[in-house]
């Protein structure tokens, strides 16, 4: 690669730089004795005078200014775009090896990291320094990679990268959408081969009007977060959407408008290849099966795939293990014809009949390799309270989609912490709703690792809480944690986990608002031979593993019978028209509804108490006064709580505590353990000004500890307090233990709720009234707070 050359070379001699002002001069400093190298300039660098001066262009996009610019930044590489939006901007790198890749698929890697310094801020962890990726990282590189994969040529298996940087993040707009423009006008500026640009922006709803590229203050009070990735003459590549039940006709409105804004960006990085005089390189090769093998493939096996994939009787095991025969077969004969076909054109042949015979069974005959009509939903099959001991579950079978989902409660504590990064350049902040999704390997019968979290799962999860979290309510006690396992995979599990983890939320008692329930909706196309416009199309209801590979559409909608609480939009196609969109839309609304009422006959509505296993919690009253009984020194005593009962305490207000166990047997615990503490810790409804009797409990240095009653914990009255006369220690006024003697009382200390006693005071000649004491309060357990109780004379 010729930047890597120019870098290596560069990197042998260092370059030193003499002289001063305008003029700038540059030599070569090599180790003594080697020959001088010849400069070679890097593909994608600026050469010449002009190196430094870079190129910008502003568009409009509802109504404010995005600048994009290139030629100023990272000119090593082989494109580089500065996309900024306010005080936001973000550069986005792209590189392209020109040496094939093994790997037979497009090798793309995209990378979005969030830096600390971009929003004025230092990471917090040990090493204060960028880490591991974060999930808002993942999820929006997911985003950035489904948008412009599709637009690369077919074939084009070369190592990839795109680096999305921050430089700098104003707290007001989000920098994900700037990534996704400035990766289109990164390609689109480089040689790198891409079909390319596009342009995305993000619509919110606010009150009942659309809004492009919302700020963050806009998108706490929308109803819609829809990003639209658009490619030229109006066509969508990539949706992603979170709603609040959006009506169907709102949510088609939303999408033409962002598709018309795309439009703007994408005619601005136009603007941008144009004056920069971009030329494509060429490729050394595009891995596409040769016309004549595929022509002997097809003459070898068309029959008896066909057969397979008209034998509806098959289930997704057998028909694998049926294909699998017949692609060995015709490579063997293959190989024996053309033996000196690379190993990859003898298995792409292969897969492009199967992938022909398969689409032209839906084009032509309207039939699906299971026996079901386009429209047609999988039988399901639902159960619920899977294991009494879980706080909720569900089993969810669609086909051969199965997915287990629980539902656990934990304390509010336990939310997701966001980490002051991700809060200052995305305004992440914690949540009490959480989704997890695991797609073991048994789940496709294959032997895998099992280890930590990957991008997919990832991904899917994230689909699945968002098409669940506008439901939730609000003020719900608990931290929420729904589990997904896929137990058997043939298509659509994030819908799946949708459905089942809605049923699970509604049998552990959480009060939704509605069911929701997700389907995926698949696409086959007909394209013309010379512009590749779409002639034909079918849309397939609740598509197949199979149907997923061999089509050209993934849409994934979940919603409540009012409207749409998630989409995600994924092709293979460059792009497809706004009224296809709008058509998987109506599908997908009527699928919905009908899984709802197989879902509503299981459980229709969320039960009314949650199970007696669950968790509790309750409240705890504690007046200042006894903040310190309450929770010992140095939190001594809440500690031990925590640990021998394993509840969790947390401090509402200056008075009351909440108090979360995870079983009723551990609030009962909990109880006596407070009880315990707090029994020594009587209080009787004292009066201000008032005199008491008090007895002496213990002599020290500093005062006397004394007692106004039996159950009362005994508190300091200081030597200062005594007498008129100043005194160092008690016993200079003859005081002994058990002595009892008469004290004023001035309320509490308003700072650490330490009780006010003097003597001192009744040594002056004015008058008081001596009060004795009767009724007690205590510590109150669940959430009352304790009536006053009047003294008596």
């Amino acid at each position: 690669m010729a930047a890597a050359t120019s870098c290596g070379r560069a990197a042998l001699g260092a370059l030193s730089r003499d002289g001063g002002g305008a003029a700038v001069r540059w030599r070569r400093v090599l180790p003594p004795g080697r020959p001088a190298l010849p400069w070679v300039p890097a593909r994608g660098a600026a050469a010449g005078p002009k190196a430094g001066a870079g190129r910008a262009v502003t568009v409009e996009v509802g109504g404010r200014k995005m600048q994009l610019s290139s030629g100023k930044l990272a000119k090593f590489a082989d494109g580089s775009a500065v996309v900024q939006l306010g005080d936001t901007a973000v550069m986005v790198t792209a590189v392209s090896k020109t040496k094939p890749s093994p790997s037979q698929f497009m090798p793309l890697v995209v990378d979005y990291r969030q830096k600390a310094a971009a929003a004025g801020r230092i990471p917090t962890n040990y090493l204060r320094r960028e880490l591991g990726s974060t999930d808002k990282e993942i999820l929006t590189s997911r985003v950035i990679d489904r948008s412009i994969r599709p637009l690369f040529p077919a074939g084009y298996f070369y190592d990839t990268q795109i680096l999305c940087n921050l430089l700098a993040v104003d707290g007001v707009n989000d920098p994900d959408i700037l990534a996704i423009n400035g990766a289109s006008a990164a390609l689109a500026l480089s040689d790198i081969p891409w079909n390319g640009p596009i342009g995305a922006v993000r619509v919110g709803l606010v009150d009942g009007e659309t809004v492009i590229n919302p700020t963050r203050k806009e998108m706490a009070s929308s109803a819609l977060n829809l990003v639209v990735a658009g490619a030229p003459q109006s066509q969508v590549v990539m949706l992603e959407a979170t709603a609040e039940n959006i009506l169907q006709q709102d949510f088609c409105h939303a999408i033409k408008v962002g598709v018309k804004q795309s439009q703007q960006i994408i005619q601005g990085i136009q603007q941008l290849v144009k004056e920069c005089g971009v030329v494509k390189r060429t490729v050394q090769k595009l891995f596409i099966a040769p016309e004549e093998i595929v022509e002997l493939a097809k003459k070898l096996a068309s029959n008896k795939i066909y057969a397979v994939f008209t034998d509806s009787s098959h289930d997704k095991i057998s028909r694998d293990e049926a294909i699998n025969k017949i692609r060995l077969e015709t490579e063997e004969q293959l190989k024996e014809k053309f033996p000196e076909a690379e190993p990859y054109e003898i298995m792409e042949s292969f897969n492009v009949v199967s992938k022909d015979i398969f689409r032209n069974l839906v084009l032509n005959e309207y039939r699906r390799c299971d026996g079901r009509d386009l429209t047609s939903l999988r039988d399901i099959k639902c159960e619920v309270n899977m294991f009494k001991m879980l706080h909720g579950s569900a089993l969810f079978q669609r086909g051969q989609t199965q997915v287990l989902c629980t539902v656990t409660f934990d304390s509010l504590e336990s939310s997701v912490k966001s980490d002051v990064i991700s809060t200052a350049v995305s305004g992440i902040k914690d949540k009490n709703f959480m989704l997890h999704y695991e797609f073991p390997p048994y789940a496709t019968n294959e032997i895998g690792k099992v280890t930590g979290l990957n991008r997919r799962e990832l991904g899917h999860g994230a689909l699945a809480e968002r098409a669940l979290k506008p439901v939730i309510p609000q003020d719900f006690p608990f931290t929420i944690r729904v589990t997904s396992e896929v137990l058997e995979s043939n298509g659509s599990s994030s819908m799946a986990s949708a459905c089942g983890g809605s049923l699970a939320l509604m049998d552990a008692g959480v009060p939704v608002s509605n069911a929701v329930a997700g389907v995926a909706i698949g696409l086959v196309t007909k394209c013309s031979q010379g512009k590749g416009d779409i002639e034909d199309y079918r849309l397939l209801t609740d598509i197949l593993g199979i149907e997923d590979y061999y089509g050209d559409m993934d849409f994934k909608m979940a919603g409540t019978n009012k409207g749409i609480t998630a989409l995600q939009v994924d092709l293979k196609l460059p792009g497809i028209p706004i009224k296809i969109v709008v058509e998987a839309i109506q599908q997908a609304t009527a699928a919905k509804r009908e899984i709802l009422q197989i879902m509503n006959q299981t459980l229709a509505k969320p039960r009314p108490n949650r199970k007696e296993s669950g968790p509790v919690v309750e409240t705890i009253h504690v007046p200042l006064s006894k903040r310190l009984r309450f929770v010992g020194p140095g939190a001594y005593n809440l500690k031990k709580l925590q640990a021998q009962t394993g509840v969790t305490v947390s401090q509402l207000d200056e008075e009351t505590y909440s108090v979360f166990a995870p079983t009723p047997g551990a609030m009962h615990e909990a109880r006596e353990f407070i009880g315990e503490i707090c029994k020594d810790d009587q209080e009787v409804n004292l009066e201000f000004g008032a005199i008491y009797t008090a007895t002496i409990t213990e002599i020290r240095d500093s005062g006397v500890m004394v007692k106004l009653y039996p159950n009362m914990t005994p508190v300091l009255l200081h030597n200062s307090q005594l007498d008129q006369r100043k005194i160092k220690h008690p016993s200079a006024l003859g005081l002994e233990v058990g002595q009892e003697i008469q004290v004023k009382y001035f309320g509490r200390d308003p700072t650490d709720g330490r009780m006010r006693l003097s003597r001192k005071i009744l040594q002056s000649p004015a008058s008081s009234t001596l009060k004795t004491l009767t009724d007690k309060n205590s510590i109150v357990l669940g959430g009352a707070v304790p009536h006053t109780s009047t003294s008596s004379q």
